[in-house]
């Protein structure tokens, strides 16, 4: 996924269909100065992590 539709994604209040490694995620923000997203699961909002944009998929 490019920065620019990360951030998008990550200002809209419309849930995108987003996922990593197959699971539904949500875009907490995006890193201005490196291609990172700091993400979590849907189903688990404690597992918080920080991925790399080109790991994520929107469907």
């Amino acid at each position: 996924m490019n920065k620019l539709r990360a951030q998008e994604i990550a200002a809209s209040p419309v849930m995108a269909n987003v996922t990593y490694n197959g699971t539904p995620i949500y875009i907490q923000n995006v890193s201005n100065d490196h291609d990172i997203a700091r993400i979590f699961p849907l189903d688990d909002p404690e597992n918080e992590q920080e991925v790399n944009l080109s790991s994520l998929v929107e469907h």
